[in-house]
Formats: structure tokens, C-alpha cells, sequence
């Protein structure tokens, strides 16, 4: 059996880790550099990601260049999975994020130190001018969801929403502000 010691030899025992430290992270930088995103949000106080045939409803948001979602206020039921069908409204491209304000905000100064960044996780989506993306959601926790449009500026310009989870069996749709008609309809009882 041949033994093998760095015990004599402390420059080759610090080349050796040095050359390990750099073999382990230049994937990871590499990564960070080209402007990936991936993430986990497993044990999340935000919620999970949803199976769309469990989804209960599909809700409709529009991202404008007023710097706006619209509607910016969702209400769904704690347990609820929802479609978000997101739509790019304007010229320049837009995302919706959703997260606790920690989140949002950790993750917005990553976007200010890589422009780039293009996101690769359930809970968030980019969507170029014209365009719809989708975002399948299960809300597991009552409380509030923030969202946001974390291309930068865009926060400061008060591209932010919430969605309000409703705990229990209560039925959160009860708080929300009723739809828009279209325009010309008549209201009636």
C-alpha cells in the first residue's frame, strides 16, 4: 500500500489547496457572471411552486411602462394555487417577482450588480415587450406575498404589488376589489 503525505512539502499542501479553491469556484463565478439565477423556494414563507392543472384560476397582470402592474393588489386563500398570466404591456422589459420584502430587496441589488441577470426559478418571470410569461404559485402561508419589477429603477419607480393570503377556510376573493366591466356595460342588479 503506497502513503501519500504533504507533511514535508507546505508549499505543495498550499498549492494543492489553492489550486482546489480555485477548481471549486470558477463554475459558481462563471455562473454569477453570465447573469444566472436559480433558487429554491422549498421551505418558503412565500409559498411553493404550483402544479398548473391544480391551479384554481388564471389571473391576468399587465406590466406597463408607467412603471404599474396591474391589478397590483391579488386576494387568493391560504393553500390556493394560481395561474399568473403576465403580460409585458410596454416597450421595455419587465418581471414579476414574488418574495418577502428581504427577498425582493436582497435579490434587487443583485439585479443592480448584474443588469442581466436572467432568472431561471418558479417563483419568477421576465418577459420581453409584447410578450406574456406564466408564473404557477401555490400560496402555503396566510399573510402577505410581495411582488415586484426588480429591472433596475423600476422598484423606485413603484413597480410593486401584494398578494393578500387568506388564512382558514375564508375565502379571500370576498375582500378584493371587484373586476373592472368593460367599458359601455351597464350596471345592474
Amino acid at each position: 500500500m503506497t502513503h501519500f503525505s504533504l507533511s514535508g512539502c507546505p508549499h505543495t499542501a498550499t498549492k494543492l489547496a489553492l489550486a482546489m479553491l480555485i477548481i471549486t469556484t470558477i463554475p459558481m463565478s462563471t455562473a454569477w457572471a453570465a447573469g444566472e439565477h436559480r433558487g429554491s423556494h422549498a421551505e418558503s414563507p412565500i409559498g411553493q411552486p404550483g402544479v398548473a392543472a391544480q391551479a384554481s384560476r388564471t389571473v391576468d397582470v399587465d406590466m406597463t411602462d408607467a412603471m404599474r402592474f396591474q391589478p397590483a393588489r391579488l386576494d387568493v386563500r391560504q393553500g390556493e394555487t394560481l395561474r399568473l398570466r403576465v403580460r409585458n404591456a410596454g416597450q421595455i422589459k419587465h418581471e414579476l417577482v414574488l418574495g418577502t420584502q428581504a427577498e425582493l430587496k436582497a435579490h434587487y441589488e443583485q439585479m443592480k450588480r448584474f443588469p442581466g441577470m436572467e432568472h431561471e426559478d418558479p417563483s419568477m418571470v421576465s418577459v420581453a415587450p409584447g410578450q406574456i410569461g406564466e408564473i404557477v404559485w401555490k400560496f402555503t402561508e396566510a399573510g402577505t406575498v410581495d411582488f415586484a419589477c426588480l429591472q433596475p429603477g423600476h422598484v423606485e419607480a413603484g413597480m410593486v404589488g401584494q398578494v393578500a393570503v387568506a388564512g382558514g377556510a375564508g375565502d379571500a376573493r370576498k375582500n378584493s376589489t371587484p373586476p373592472a366591466r368593460p367599458a359601455g356595460a351597464a350596471h345592474r342588479h
